[in-house]
């Protein structure tokens, strides 16, 4: 939307915030499961690829939508941001192959990339990171 502002793109982006946010299965934290669908939740891998995605595009959202909708995107972006910073998902400097975030999944039905550090959640997380700072 912010290159196009064709209005599609930006109903598109709010409709998939909204199954995001709102589905019944996310947990407390924000941190999703590897899929909302998966039928061992709650004892299934999460995503911190997956969060950190949607902590940098729901920052980027908020500066299309209107106030309230943008308080209730910043406040699942701060509940995983700060999640995404705990020692639970942020490694230990020198530990994780270098890698910033811990439990990634990437392709759980084909037992690739499960629990493991992924290129693309840290850099969405720096995404998330900068595009937080370049707001104040």
């Amino acid at each position: 939307y912010r290159e196009t502002r064709e209005q599609r793109y930006l109903d598109q982006a709010r409709k998939i915030a909204a199954f995001i946010i709102d589905h019944p299965r996310m947990p407390k934290d924000c941190i999703p499961y590897w899929d909302f669908d998966a039928p061992q939740i709650p004892n299934t891998p999460r995503d911190a690829s997956a969060a950190a995605l949607i902590a940098a595009a729901l920052t980027e959202l908020t500066d299309y939508v209107d106030l309230s909708t943008s308080k209730k995107y910043m406040q699942v972006v701060e509940t995983q941001i700060r999640t995404l910073g705990s020692p639970e998902y942020t490694a230990t400097i020198g530990e994780n192959g270098a890698f910033i975030l811990k439990h990634s999944t990437g392709a759980y039905p084909l037992k690739s990339e499960v629990d493991v550090p992924l290129t693309y959640a840290d850099y969405y997380y720096l995404e998330a990171l900068t595009r937080l700072k370049n707001r104040k």
